[in-house]
């Protein structure tokens, strides 16, 4: 089968920009004709490959940047957004919708802000929240949905945050290194037994962890403390980059920032990713190596995203017992509903009724991409017989393209279509039309009542 040819127009006229070269100096500089290269900025032809090797030769450009999910996010998004019955007889086709992505992506950007805006309306209006009637007469969107889309954007790997705290773990043992790190502070680190899982009394200087967490989480939250108290500029910094728009984004975003730090520094960069390499992405020996979680090695592993050494592309999300997504990062193709559910076909679901098994699937989207698929249920013990257990399962994976480095490939039939199960994103996009789980209608389709048939649906789709 031919390779998809690659438009990326908005990428190169982006390094133009950070270059500061005009058209006809960046044409010189790539060999090509700049009546060609003007083509090529505008998608109205694919970027050659000598093209993509100039900007590797000339400019020591990371030729991956050219594929980066930026484009199929913003297009899951936006036809996410366009399912909303509000506009649902004004929906483009979806060729436009990826010209849009590519070519004007602040356009998109602001479309789904404005979607965003009205979605909060109206779900204010419906549940006759009082926030309608402040003074300003604002619509925001939530601080959690804005946090949520920067580090969504940035690929979840932020390189400033990523490379300190490489620095910071260094060779030796980082808990240690945290600890001592803290006391030359004057801060005292004590454990108790508490149902908080890390308290920082400033006036007292002691950091208190919780006893009955288990000891990856503990280390976790060390590191996690141990970034606001001692690399504040840095996330500050970082903050002031993310130009999110209210105090409380800023505040949700200051504890993604170290809970990033400590993911990091937990896993440092290099070591973790010669060693997911090297043991071919087993989460349990990477967690075992790094003293980590499951989780903590599922999240890590989405962010291996430095330019010129990234690590194979990965899907994570987790999911309550209701199929409501909590977490949700993607370097792949494959992008998750930004409200509700994930599909009820994917082994996501079925990892609550295996408790401590991994299971495998292939799946496949209706766009035709091809996945394998991990799930597993985690549980969080509350410390006490009384306490709640939360649980949650696990879902990772990566395009099929990739699964060879993964152990979990092993004996898997790669090359067997009939071994591929049909999954969707959300069933307000989904194009399948005989999918027995889907519970609204699709988008795109008329639909066919007959009252004189029933199959697994009430309704049929039409074209």
């Amino acid at each position: 089968m031919a390779s998809p040819k690659l438009y990326a127009g908005a990428k190169l006229r982006e390094l133009r920009g950070r270059l500061g070269l005009t058209q006809r100096a960046y044409a010189a500089k790539l060999g090509v004709s700049l009546p060609y290269l003007n083509q090529m900025e505008n998608n109205h032809r694919p970027v050659s490959a000598a093209v993509v090797l100039g900007l590797a030769q000339e400019f020591g450009f990371d030729v991956t940047e050219l594929s980066s999910g930026d484009a199929e996010r913003l297009v899951s998004d936006m036809r996410e957004a366009l399912a909303d019955p509000v506009m649902a007889d004004a929906a483009p086709p979806l060729a436009d919708l990826r010209l849009v992505a590519s070519n004007a992506p602040a356009l998109a950007r602001a479309f789904l802000d404005l979607h965003r805006a009205y979605r909060q309306s109206h779900e204010r209006l419906a549940s006759l929240d009082e926030a309608l009637g402040r003074s300003d007469g604002a619509l925001r969107p939530s601080a959690w949905e804005e946090v949520r889309d920067f580090f969504h954007y940035c690929d979840n790997y932020i390189d400033a945050v990523d490379r300190e705290a490489e620095a910071f773990a260094g060779d030796t043992c980082v808990e240690a290194r945290a600890r001592a790190a803290l006391a030359d502070h004057g801060i005292t680190v004590t454990e108790a037994d508490t149902a908080t899982l890390r308290r920082y009394d400033p006036a007292a200087r002691r950091l208190t962890l919780a006893q009955h967490a288990t000891p990856a989480t503990r280390r976790f939250q060390l590191l996690h403390q141990t970034a606001l108290l001692l690399h504040a500029p840095l996330l500050e910094a970082a903050l002031d980059t993310a130009r999110l728009q209210s105090a409380d984004a800023r505040a949700i975003a200051r504890v993604g920032l170290a809970n990033y730090f400590a993911g990091a520094a937990l896993m440092p960069y290099g070591r973790f990713l010669a060693a997911a390499r090297a043991c071919r992405h087993d989460l349990e020996r990477l967690a075992d190596l790094f003293s980590a979680s499951i989780e903590q090695v599922a999240h890590r592993l989405v962010t291996l995203q430095r330019p010129g050494a990234r690590g194979v592309p990965f899907f994570f999300v987790r999911v309550d017992q209701a199929g409501t997504i909590t977490k949700r990062h993607s370097t792949t193709k494959l992008q998750f509903a930004r409200f509700g559910g994930a599909c009820p076909l994917w082994n996501v679901h079925r990892a609550f009724e295996t408790p401590g098994r991994f299971l495998r699937q292939l799946a496949e989207t209706p766009d035709g991409v091809r996945y394998l698929c991990l799930a597993r249920d985690i549980s969080k013990p509350g410390g006490a017989f009384h306490a709640p257990v939360r649980r949650f399962a696990l879902g990772l994976g990566c395009e099929i393209a990739h699964a060879g480095q993964l152990v979990y490939a092993d004996d898997l039939d790669l090359n067997r279509p009939a071994a591929f199960e049909p999954i969707g994103i959300s069933c307000r996009i989904c194009e399948r039309r005989d999918c027995h789980q889907r519970s609204v209608p699709p988008l795109e389709g008329r639909l066919r009542i007959d009252p004189d048939r029933r199959d697994l649906l009430p309704y049929a789709l039409s074209g």
